[in-house]
């Protein structure tokens, strides 16, 4: 009787034991399990949080932005240039200051910078030193042919809108089918500075002192062009203008009648992001607010 009171006995401690051991390795189950799903919300939430730490010119609220679909739009409370600013500060790592050659040529060149296009890659400057530079850039995009030409390549998102343009109107490159009036090489953007300028007028520009050769030809390593963001067509009507405007795309650089530069906004939302609207002989530009 004994032996069987005690067999009961230890039968029962057995028992008591397994479940206690049950129930720890359950509950160790459910805190890795918990453990794992709190990791997955940190690595989704900390995304943002990294771009914020990586970007000393922006505020945590706009990098977390950046990551959502949802358009950016200026606070339409701050004046125009403000509002442009914020939209090119949210692109550029570090906005150029007034009176620097890079504000100059931002000045100039700069309003693909407000591009909300997540397609579209934007260069971390407004200048390139040389071709090594230029080719590092250019090799990390997408890249697009322009229908109905030989060798003519923008950005593939700038690309398509053109050609959404093109099937509207028949709008035809100003040299008729080349890559010059396209993505440009350092190298062409250099040759055609020397054929409209020189050294001298150079540095003058990189002084503020000259101003109106911005319009007739780019500096070296600053052109639109060098981006897959601009080319030079041949338009004469409002039917081709508004084809072009429609998808995106305006004439952006005072005096330089053939350029176009892929903004990637409706003309409703150009006066949004601060740009000034100029009549010039008949030709509307919309112009950077710097």
């Amino acid at each position: 009787m004994k032996l069987t009171l005690r067999k009961q006995t230890n039968i029962t401690r057995f028992i008591r034991k397994a479940t206690f051991i049950s129930i720890v390795i359950l509950m160790i189950f459910v805190l890795v399990a918990s453990n794992e799903i709190n990791h997955h919300k940190v690595a989704i939430t900390a995304q943002p949080l990294n771009g914020c730490l990586s970007t000393d010119s922006l505020p945590c609220t706009d990098i977390s932005k950046e990551t959502t679909s949802k358009p950016f739009i200026p606070n339409p409370e701050l004046n125009k240039q403000q509002r442009f600013l914020s939209a090119i500060a949210r692109k550029l790592p570090t906005v150029p200051q007034p009176g620097t050659y890079e504000y100059i040529l931002l000045r100039a060149y700069g309003a693909v910078f407000v591009n909300q296009n997540d397609g579209i890659k934007l260069p971390q400057k407004d200048i390139f030193a040389n071709e090594q530079e230029t080719q590092e850039f250019q090799g990390t995009l997408t890249m697009g042919h322009v229908d109905g030409t030989k060798d003519c390549y923008l950005q593939k998102s700038a690309a398509d809108a053109l050609n959404r343009a093109r099937i509207q109107q028949r709008i035809p490159l100003k040299s008729g089918y080349g890559s010059g009036d396209c993505t440009r090489t350092f190298s062409t953007n250099l040759r055609f500075w020397h054929k409209y300028a020189n050294n001298q007028i150079l540095a003058k520009v990189q002084q503020g002192k000259e101003t109106k050769i911005l319009g007739v030809v780019a500096p070296p390593g600053t052109s639109q062009h060098l981006w897959g963001l601009a080319i030079d067509l041949r338009v004469g009507s409002k039917e081709q203008r508004k084809a072009l405007n429609q998808n995106g795309w305006f004439q952006t650089v005072q005096n330089d009648v053939p350029h176009w530069s892929y903004v990637g906004l409706t003309e409703e939302n150009l006066p949004l992001f601060g740009f000034n609207k100029q009549v010039v002989r008949g030709i509307t530009y919309w112009i950077t607010p710097l």
